[in-house]
């Protein structure tokens, strides 16, 4: 791992980027908690890049409340390439969400690839983090579902974990939440236009973890109150400190 570019922010919190081989990332570190600090692992929901402001925002909060906060663009996301296939997935998704079309096939055949592709890159990156001097574990998870049950089911440095429920979930993925057996928090924004509730409703009665808690809020996909960013803080000290 190499660090290209460090600042310290005005809350204290010290960001840094860095490339690991082909991947790009950016960790966050608090400037005032005594070292080591537990991590999280933040990911961005399916292609988008480690820079959205959304993102950045959660990952300063979670790091000034005394966590080191890591985040990539894994195979296919930001500004990684994508491959011709990729590319014509895409395509074929906007012109069906256009014409009203039925997408679920055309996700499952987009997002699966992702989350095959992101996975192995995120438990690589986990690796070089906690052979940081300034992180230690436990290790959490905060973000996109896909993604995360792959993670939460075959990685057990992950101890705690937060999902929002606002993406595709492949079907392979809903079947790997059974396996998924650490405390969880899914956050679900009510009036999603894109990720209908009964099917996040379904995969929270099938994960199988017994310490599991669902916040639901009105509103659309980019709706979710700020207020969680600190209840989810809460649950991670529960879990991780």
């Amino acid at each position: 791992m190499q660090f290209t570019s460090e600042q310290r922010l005005d809350d204290g919190v010290l960001e840094r980027e860095f490339i690991l081989g082909e991947i790009p990332g950016t960790l966050w570190t608090p400037g005032s908690a005594p070292a080591p600090v537990p991590l999280i692992l933040m990911a961005h929901n399916n292609g988008l890049p480690k820079r959205d402001a959304r993102l950045m925002a959660r990952a300063r909060l979670t790091a000034a409340h005394g966590y080191a906060v890591a985040t990539i663009d894994a195979a296919g996301c930001g500004d990684r390439p994508r491959s011709a296939a990729d590319e014509q997935v895409r395509a074929e998704l906007r012109r069906a969400m256009q014409a009203g079309e039925p997408v679920d096939e055309i996700f499952e055949s987009l997002v699966g690839p992702l989350v095959e592709h992101a996975a192995p890159e995120w438990r690589t990156t986990l690796d070089a983090l906690l052979a940081l001097p300034e992180i230690g574990g436990p290790v959490g998870y905060s973000g996109w579902m896909a993604l995360g049950i792959r993670l939460t089911a075959v990685e057990p440095r992950i101890a705690a974990a937060g999902f929002f429920a606002g993406g595709y979930v492949p079907r392979a993925q809903r079947e790997e939440a059974r396996q998924v057996s650490i405390p969880l928090l899914l956050l679900l924004q009510w009036d999603d236009e894109g990720n209908p509730r009964q099917r996040a409703l379904d995969l929270f009665d099938t994960f199988g973890t017994k310490e599991k808690t669902l916040h639901a809020n009105t509103g659309g996909h980019t709706g979710t109150p700020w207020f969680e960013l600190e209840d989810g803080n809460r649950f991670y000290d529960r879990h991780l400190k």
